[in-house]
């Protein structure tokens, strides 16, 4: 009682000094208007709007682990004889990043339990990141008005491969080492200008002595800059346009419905945020990855068995293990086809095939709608057969990136391994896109049975003639809604015969792209409710 006056008085003048700076800061900014409109954002309920929260929480672990860890690491190449913790390792040469990745381990309180959280963070982050890129993909939230933004996401995905990769590398350990070796190989295979980008890199031949102090400036400041910057306008670019939405009863192109920011969503995110984060401190704590003790130094010399980089690059390893041993020689050049192409040629065209595709996409089709309800796979089959012909091609690389391990595991040649990887890689995303275009016509003709019959009711009857057949219920009201709730666009006509090669390729591959649909059977009513709801935005702005 003695103390309720002072700490009365105490949260008074709090109260007083937080509304003082708000009326300055608010007669500065637009501190009100802006913060009404943020708090009352609409952000539409669904697990798969979620994914992305998981990368962005995933980058915040990895920016608070990442910062400790610099306090102890050292980024030098120069060699010492180690006189740590770690028996095992005492009086082997070993150079200084190496034995502060040691000492992080072995010394530094804690250091162990945030190294490993760190690349967790780090895996969970790429992953987290590219099954957000394939929600995007599959449900056409990429189209107008967020072609930006998803080159943005791509961007993101292509610096996290890099950060990863150098983050990796940091340890100079014999795993790490040998993916370097494999990267300096990348490098100098460039035609041309290969060898003098890889001794300016490596400031000599490999390994060099700089390599790792550069990596570390990369690796803290330079793509971290850049992917915090990305963040901040891919969210401000989700704030300022619709959010993505799937069709339902009161949703159409022009509103958003879902929870405010705040209290619903902010506390729902924060939820979300402390579940990652202690998820990742668990996997650091019990789940071992990466023991550089056991990987010993790294030696120009020395190579191991099993060496495999982290799963988002072994389609690069795997990809190099596929291609055949194809050299030529130019005006005093050799060419290192075997290289250049797996390595170098076909991740650039990968990655510029996923920055294009919504101009892609748009250019086929002639859509220039904006669009803020979210696609069903199964409505544009051709574009999720394309999705998992990519997927497949992916999985076949990243499993010949381990062919040396399967084959040693089943006992099988490790030629005749290749050779299935090598046919697998061609016919395996041709097959993923028959199938996959077959199954989403078959839901579309599944979902075109269910309007016209209804749905199973599980009950038996007999009708006046004595026949007995299963009785079917109706769809409800919110079903017939969102299957009839889909775009059906008509193939572009056949150009004439003047016409240029350049139309004609856009018609052909118009038609191609729209030619397969189921059409649904409903009444002129409710497909005229249906093309409302997909109905284009007002320019002057959104329905309430």
């Amino acid at each position: 009682m003695l103390c309720a006056g002072p700490t009365a008085r105490l949260r008074a003048r709090i109260r007083q000094a937080g509304v003082t700076g708000y009326a300055v800061a608010d007669r500065r900014a637009p501190v009100s208007e802006a913060g009404r409109a943020l708090l009352r954002k609409a952000f539409p309920d669904h697990w798969s709007f979620l994914l992305g929260e998981i990368a962005l929480y995933s980058v915040l672990v990895l920016v608070l682990t990442g910062g400790y860890l610099t306090l102890f690491f050292e980024p030098g190449m120069t060699e010492q004889r180690y006189a740590g913790a770690y028996g095992p390792l005492r009086g082997l040469p070993v150079t200084d990043a190496y034995a502060s990745v040691l000492r992080i381990s072995f010394e530094v309180r804690g250091g162990l339990l945030i190294r490993q959280t760190h690349h967790w963070a780090a895996l969970v982050f790429v992953a987290a990141l590219g099954v957000h890129m394939f929600r995007v993909f599959f449900t056409g939230a990429f189209r107008r008005p967020r072609e930006l933004n998803w080159m943005i996401g791509a961007t993101l995905f292509l610096l996290g491969l890099l950060e990863g990769f150098c983050g990796y590398s940091l340890p100079d350990d014999l795993l790490s080492g040998t993916g370097m070796r494999t990267a300096n190989t990348i490098v100098t295979s460039i035609p041309v200008v290969g060898t003098y980008l890889g001794f300016a890199l490596w400031n000599g031949p490999f390994p060099g002595h700089l390599i790792i102090p550069r990596l570390y400036v990369v690796h803290v400041l330079f793509v971290p800059g850049v992917l915090l910057a990305l963040i901040g306008a891919h969210l401000l670019m989700v704030v300022y346009l619709k959010h993505t939405q799937w069709a339902a009863r009161g949703r159409t192109n022009r509103n958003v419905a879902g929870n405010p920011m705040f209290p619903q969503f902010a506390a729902r995110s924060a939820g979300l945020c402390l579940l990652v984060s202690g998820v990742l401190v668990l996997l650091g704590g019990l789940a071992q990855i990466n023991p550089v003790w056991d990987f010993g130094p790294y030696r120009p010399d020395h190579v191991s068995t099993d060496a495999q980089p982290d799963w988002y690059m072994g389609f690069l390893e795997g990809a190099l293990r596929l291609m055949p041993a194809w050299e030529s020689a130019a005006a005093g050049h050799t060419i290192m086809w075997n290289v250049f192409l797996p390595a170098v040629v076909l991740p650039g065209l990968l990655f510029l095939g996923l920055v294009l595709y919504p101009v892609f996409e748009r250019w086929v089709t002639g859509d220039l709608v904006e669009h803020h309800l979210c696609d069903r796979p199964r409505d544009r089959p051709t574009r999720t057969a394309l999705g998992a012909a990519v997927i497949v091609f992916y999985a076949v690389l990243l499993a010949a990136g381990g062919n040396d391990v399967i084959a040693f595991v089943f006992r099988v040649s490790l030629e005749t391994l290749t050779l299935v990887f090598r046919v697998a890689v061609v016919v395996g995303p041709v097959v993923a896109f028959l199938v996959t275009k077959r199954f989403c016509l078959a839901l579309q003709a599944h979902d075109a049975r269910l309007l016209a019959e209804g749905e199973e009711s599980g009950l038996v009857g007999q009708d006046a003639g004595g026949g007995i057949g299963e009785r079917n219920r109706p769809l409800s009201a919110d079903r017939r809604h969102r299957v009839l709730v889909r775009e059906m666009p008509l193939p572009p006509a056949r150009p004439g015969p003047g016409a240029s090669r350049l139309r004609r390729l856009r018609a052909a591959l118009g038609a191609w792209y729209y030619r397969d649909q189921v059409p649904v059977p409903a009444e002129p009513e409710e497909l005229l409710q249906a093309t409302g709801s997909r109905a284009a935005p007002l320019p002057g702005g959104d329905e309430p």
